[in-house]
């Protein structure tokens, strides 16, 4: 039976733990040059509607890594343009491959696709949620740190489909999860989460990020939105700084999944300094997701 990997919530927590168990592996056998190819003859093919750097490269490599092959379909090469259903063209790309990544706007069109595929679906980003993006940041939080547990998370900023993956991996793992944003700009909660005693929304950040052992934050105007000088003005005091960073643990890492925008959600100070992890968390996607492909297009 497929598995596909649409939301963090489609694994309990004994599976998301194998994923980070699996990356570490992978990520060791990388760097010692051990050849490993456990999808030899196998093809994942990449729908983007929105642009990737990260997501592209990491996927693409990673198939590589792994024995494969990958295609990269933008949405101009695709019938899908031309008002071909995502039913029908998902029973097509399911003869042709071995697996479906995408990356898109409306997550409705994700579950579509998914729904109807007879191979394993991938969700690269949609406007609603990013999870492969927040399982390989718990890799990079654990590897930084040896373990999730007792852990705080402070997210600053823009509610938005980072925020959303956190809510579901703060529910699944247990770790408390402080999330900062204005009122107009907070993220819409995910359906089934029961530990919400984990979460806690404080609109001012120098209060969300007291006690946290890590402090996230994306752009303020994501993919596909309008740049608004109102939500600008509204997140100003959102932004990670020095005085914020100093308001953590001493000790408190500093994420961001890039692009950043430097000067606005985050200072360049703070971005190249000492307690950042930014470009460890962005060569570990590739690593992570790597374990992905692995378990989904081996089974």
């Amino acid at each position: 039976m497929k598995k596909d990997f649409l939301t963090l919530q489609d694994f309990n927590k004994e599976e998301i733990v194998s994923f980070l168990d699996r990356t570490q592996e992978l990520k060791h056998m990388r760097k010692e040059g051990i050849a490993h190819y456990p999808l030899k003859g196998k093809t994942l093919g990449m729908i983007f509607n929105k642009p990737s750097t990260r997501t592209r490269i990491s996927f693409e490599v990673g198939m590589f890594d792994l024995g494969g092959h990958s295609l990269f379909l933008s949405s101009d090469q695709l019938q899908l343009k031309r008002g071909e259903s995502l039913q029908d063209s998902a029973r097509v790309l399911s003869r042709y491959l071995d697996g479906i990544l995408i990356r898109t706007f409306d997550h409705d069109d994700v579950e579509e696709l998914a729904r109807h595929a007879t191979v394993p679906v991938i969700n690269g980003l949609t406007d609603l949620n990013h999870p492969v993006q927040v399982l390989s940041d718990l890799f990079t939080i654990r590897e930084k740190r040896g373990h999730l547990d007792n852990l705080k998370v402070a997210y600053v900023g823009d509610g938005n489909n980072l925020t959303y993956s956190w809510i579901i991996a703060a529910s699944i793992l247990d770790f408390q999860l402080a999330v900062s944003s204005p009122p107009d700009f907070q993220t819409v909660r995910p359906r089934g989460i029961n530990n919400t005693h984990l979460l806690e929304f404080i609109e001012d950040p120098l209060e969300g990020v007291r006690g946290a052992d890590v402090i996230y934050t994306d752009v303020w105007v994501s993919m596909g939105q309008e740049e608004s000088d109102q939500k600008i003005m509204s997140l100003q005091k959102y932004q990670i700084n020095k005085q914020l960073v100093e308001a953590a643990k001493e000790d408190a890492l500093v994420m961001h999944c890039l692009p950043a925008h430097r000067g606005e959600e985050i200072t360049s100070e703070i971005l190249d300094g000492t307690q950042s992890v930014v470009f460890d968390q962005a060569e570990n996607r590739l690593h992570t997701q790597k374990s992905i492909l692995e378990k989904l297009l081996s089974d």
